[in-house]
């Protein structure tokens, strides 16, 4: 998982996120279908384009302090980044399976050698 980064927006930013926040008409149409986008998906919105241009991960952001323009959140990740870090957790996954069958292979020659002795202590006069 990659560290959270301390982030400030500027006024402006503050502002479009406030304004995706203000409540929306409440109007349906036929079908239940809303005719308007909900205030959370308005915010949701504008966080995404903040975190694109910000170079950060919006389902990722916390408040940060008593400012309301400081958050935290986690940095986004290049295509690049993503496959090299879903390759080095592919190959630990990979290391670690290998380990824990290699053990689990003893454990069971173990109790395959141990069988056979009693077996053979059966079949003595």
């Amino acid at each position: 998982m990659n560290p959270r980064v301390n982030y400030e927006m500027s006024e402006a930013d503050l502002a479009m996120i406030l304004e995706a926040c203000k409540p929306t008409p409440a109007m349906w149409g036929s079908g239940g279908t809303p005719l308007f986008s909900t205030p959370q998906e308005n915010a949701n919105r504008a966080w995404a384009e903040l975190g694109k241009r910000m170079g950060f991960d919006p389902m990722t952001v916390r408040p940060e302090g008593d400012n309301n323009r400081r958050f935290s959140a986690v940095p986004s990740e290049t295509e690049a980044q993503r496959a090299a870090r879903e390759k080095t957790e592919r190959t630990a996954k990979a290391e670690s399976d290998v380990v824990l069958l290699k053990q689990q292979l003893a454990d069971t020659q173990n109790l395959l050698a141990d069988a056979i002795k009693r077996l053979e202590n059966l079949n003595q006069p």
